[in-house]
């Protein structure tokens, strides 16, 4: 019987460049995207709010007032324009083929607080067992109303521990604050990756880490400003993520065989136990 675990990974930053609103959305709105930014910290600090919420709400505040239509199949679209770092597209089918061949089944999460609706528009989105991620409700005309969902730094652990006692979905919390002993949990943290681009991915690295389990800072070739080696190697330093890598999903580039390094310490563990 294969030994199932699990790959999270952040999404913009980590496997996308930049911030998924800034490649057709923002655009459509006519604005520029520092400026929405910096509106969204404004409208944060001014009201006490929490920064995902605020930009949620900036969304849909700057499309009513631009008549720009917000509706699921919408967001969806804007998700095409996504793009990838170089071997994402392929990553997930070229991993899950090296750990298949170690009696291992790889299931592959997203925890990210960019919208679920934009990445269901991807290329990628079918490769993942679920995707946790911030998002809409729609009214009866399927437009977008109001955030169902708002994920931030800190909760990003809880979607964590959704995915340790296989739950997966949002809404269910009687199964999260139920005791499960570590050996009935679906994936134990020891099986779990999580991979993730900078300060917002703090808590669910060092929550993998100190659960057995292993956590890679990724950062972007030759980046000056967000996503630098500089930034990624400080966090390794500071005992934040196990190691850094470029976000470079080609076979054979330092990710790659990172995660397939780690696979085979997973492979060697469960080897021990059952000789145990």
């Amino acid at each position: 019987m294969n030994t199932t675990m699990a790959i999270a990974y952040d999404f913009d930053g980590t496997l996308a460049h930049g911030n998924m609103q800034e490649h057709s959305f923002i655009p459509q709105l006519e604005i520029d995207k520092d400026e929405f930014w910096k509106e969204v910290n404004v409208i944060a600090k001014d009201n006490d709010m929490d920064q995902i919420l605020a930009y949620m709400y900036l969304m849909l505040d700057k499309a009513t007032k631009k008549k720009v239509r917000v509706k699921k199949e919408d967001f969806n679209m804007h998700g095409r324009d996504v793009e990838f770092f170089d071997g994402v597209e392929k990553w997930f089918d070229n991993i899950n083929e090296y750990a298949k061949n170690k009696q291992i089944n790889i299931e592959h999460y997203v925890i990210s607080s960019g919208l679920r609706e934009m990445i269901e528009g991807t290329s990628i989105y079918k490769k993942f067992e679920h995707v946790f991620a911030s998002g809409y409700k729609y009214d009866h005309h399927g437009i977008a109303e109001y955030p169902a969902l708002a994920i931030n730094y800190t909760t990003k652990t809880q979607y964590l521990f959704r995915i340790n006692k296989g739950i997966k979905n949002s809404w269910e919390n009687s199964k999260i604050n139920e005791y499960i002993p570590d050996n009935k949990r679906a994936i134990p943290f020891k099986h779990m990756i999580y991979i993730g681009d900078g300060d917002t991915d703090i808590p669910a690295m060092k929550m993998v880490n100190y659960q057995g389990g292993k956590s890679i800072a990724v950062y972007k070739k030759n980046a000056k400003k967000k996503y630098t080696h500089k930034a990624a190697k400080k966090l390794v330093e500071e005992g934040r993520a196990t190691i850094c890598a470029e976000a470079n999903y080609l076979p054979n580039s330092d990710l790659d065989k990172s995660v397939k390094g780690m696979i085979d310490q997973i492979t060697v563990d469960i080897m021990l136990n059952k000789m145990k």
